[in-house]
């Protein structure tokens, strides 16, 4: 991740008789998955390295502090734990203005997502925050469909029982007539290997992390992606407020925007190595036609609109203006 100028200088200008600080995190990811392995214990280190050692951020992967993946973000909140990276996914209808971002057709590039998400956050989404220090929002690369047959035609999907991250998921395999299972993703290869799931909605990182090529042969695509997850890394908001002023700067420095560009940067990149995974396995990745995609679009198209007249409704905001406002800042980035 970028270094500032700035961050190796608060680093510096700590006293030298700056009181230790632990800053406990703790997240959902397997050791092997890329929020554990990429971004969770290199974050953790640098700013324990820059710090010259006042700060201790000791990172437990796999909900290794006990409770599920929904149970994250109170944990933060309530101060269980200093630091968190969960999903908005795992607590539905917590984060509504920011699932609006998880609907289908908006994501097909982790770089563009990841920095609109920082616009987006800052236009949108600041009084849904509010009970946490941000520290990053972040996308990968979008879903895919990986599944055990293959996918031609939209009446191919009718009736196929598929793992959803969210309730985004859902929103497009209802629309083309299949059934969202919710599991986490360290099941998937359990229940696929069992018979128990045709699929996954999930992007080409998942497939490397998890070897699902193994367990899927077909792998189908969007221009425009199926959904996506949006990731958050939140820090308790008084722990954050109790830091000394120059350790507080320094995990500024090393937050937001800053991280935005090694997140996004980072996710882009894992695109690849899931898509040569499944190369390698022999498995279809041929794409569909482009009417045959036009029409699965078409029928996503109203599940969509309902699920932002649903936001709207129980939420209070406007939640098509956020979709329409979503888009065009992806747009923006994917620009440049």
């Amino acid at each position: 991740m970028r270094i500032t100028l700035a961050a190796a200088a608060a680093a510096l200008a700590l006293p030298a008789a700056a009181q230790e600080v632990t800053l406990e995190m703790h997240h959902f990811a397997p050791p092997q998955a890329a929020v554990h392995a990429l971004l969770a214990a290199p974050w953790a280190a640098k700013l324990e390295k820059d710090s010259g050692g006042r700060l201790s951020i000791p990172v437990s992967p796999a909900l290794g502090l006990g409770g599920t993946r929904g149970d994250l973000e109170r944990q933060v909140r309530e101060g269980e734990v200093d630091i968190v990276v969960t999903a908005a996914g795992f607590t539905p209808g917590r984060f509504p203005r920011t699932e609006v971002f998880e609907l289908p057709f908006l994501n097909a590039d982790a770089r563009a997502a990841t920095f609109a998400l920082q616009d987006y956050y800052e236009r949108h989404l600041q009084a849904e925050y509010r009970n946490y220090h941000v520290l990053l929002l972040f996308a990968h690369d979008g879903a895919a469909l990986h599944v055990n047959r293959p996918v031609r035609r939209l009446e191919d999907l009718k009736g196929l029982k598929i793992r959803a991250a969210g309730r985004a998921g859902g929103v497009f395999l209802r629309g083309v007539g299949a059934t969202a299972i919710g599991s986490p993703a360290p099941q998937l290869p359990q229940m696929l290997a069992k018979g128990l799931l045709d699929g996954c909605l999930a992007p080409f990182a998942t497939v490397a992390d998890y070897d699902l090529q193994k367990l899927v042969r077909h792998h189908v695509t969007f221009a425009a992606r199926a959904g996506t997850s949006v990731y958050a890394m939140l820090m308790n908001r008084e722990k954050y407020a109790a830091l000394p002023g120059a350790l507080r700067r320094l995990v500024d420095e090393h937050s937001r925007r800053h991280l935005a560009w090694y997140a996004g940067k980072t996710w882009a990149e894992l695109e690849a190595p899931g898509i040569a995974a499944a190369r390698a396995a022999g498995n279809d990745l041929g794409g569909l036609a482009p009417a045959e995609a036009e029409r699965i679009r078409a029928a996503v198209a109203p599940e969509i609109q309902r699920f932002l007249a649903d936001l709207s409704h129980h939420g209070n905001f406007d939640a098509q203006a956020l979709y329409q406002d979503a888009q065009a800042m992806i747009a923006k980035y994917q620009k440049q």
